[in-house]
């Protein structure tokens, strides 16, 4: 990691704490978007399916940075699955992002009983090719997903977004992760609505760092390579997420708070979860 970015698998780099902006919509999400931009934030999450890509056009045009130093990511609905469903619905996010490109464009779900997740990655495969998308890649896979992207197409994703946080660490898709050179993302990195903050070893972590719950977990994931991307309609919460880079966990804090493992949160395994 140099200046808190990685070097993605394509020679792109993605920053290593993002934005998530699910829930950020109408006039308050723009001014929150637009506050964390100011306070450095420069990988900004949305998807087709979050119905905020105007929300985010609209925060990125009030700020004066550089649009090459922000990077956008946004996401293919389920129901967009296939050939020409792909490419026209990434026409109409990009129309509503008001952008030139997009930094990465991912499946959101593969919803593997339609089975059209290969076609959509072929059609994105054309819109890197296009120069539209700069990085393609994909949310909620398996390795046996990952692994047919791969076999019938050449061409492996160079990200995949998945639930990720203590109670949830991913240990072998992140394993995978490492030896096919993908970069793993984590939504909903801090475990939102559960007791997590509560465990005894976060308390203690945190309090031996001089740091809250919240910035401990976030230290944990980078820790270990993966790209958090919390989401705060709050102000300070926003910038103490991003106050996270000289934490610096000890191995064995790392594995304490791995250890709190129990499996996923939501429910949604990709193998049933259908997403529309």
């Amino acid at each position: 990691m140099t200046a808190h970015a990685y070097a993605l698998a394509d020679g792109n780099t993605i920053p290593a704490i993002g934005l998530g902006t699910y829930g950020l919509n109408d006039q308050s999400g723009v001014e929150a978007i637009v506050s964390a931009i100011q306070d450095g934030y420069r990988l900004i999450d949305t998807a087709y399916n979050y119905g905020n890509e105007e929300v985010v056009a609209e925060a990125i045009r009030r700020v004066d940075v550089d649009r090459s130093d922000l990077f956008v990511t946004t996401k293919l609905p389920g129901r967009h699955h296939g050939l020409e469903e792909t490419l026209a619905s990434f026409e109409q996010s990009r129309k509503r992002l008001d952008l030139d490109w997009v930094d990465l464009y991912l499946i959101h779900w593969p919803n593997p009983k339609r089975d059209r997740y290969v076609d959509s990655w072929r059609s994105m495969i054309k819109l890197k090719e296009r120069g539209v998308v700069r990085s393609i890649g994909v949310s909620n896979f398996t390795p046996a997903m990952l692994d047919r992207l791969n076999a019938e197409t050449g061409l492996m994703p160079v990200v995949n977004q998945v639930e990720l946080h203590p109670y949830h660490p991913q240990v072998e898709l992140r394993a995978y992760h490492s030896e096919h050179a993908i970069r793993t993302e984590s939504w909903t990195p801090l475990a939102k609505g559960s007791e997590l903050f509560a465990e005894p070893v976060i308390a203690e972590i945190a309090a031996r760092h001089g740091v809250t719950p919240a910035q401990a977990v976030l230290a944990w994931h980078l820790e270990l390579g993966s790209v958090p991307i919390p989401k705060s309609a709050d102000a300070a919460r926003r910038r103490e997420n991003l106050d996270v880079f000289d934490v610096g966990l000890e191995p064995a804090e790392v594995e304490a708070i791995s250890g709190l493992e129990r499996g996923r949160l939501w429910g949604a395994d990709p193998e049933v979860h259908e997403e529309l």
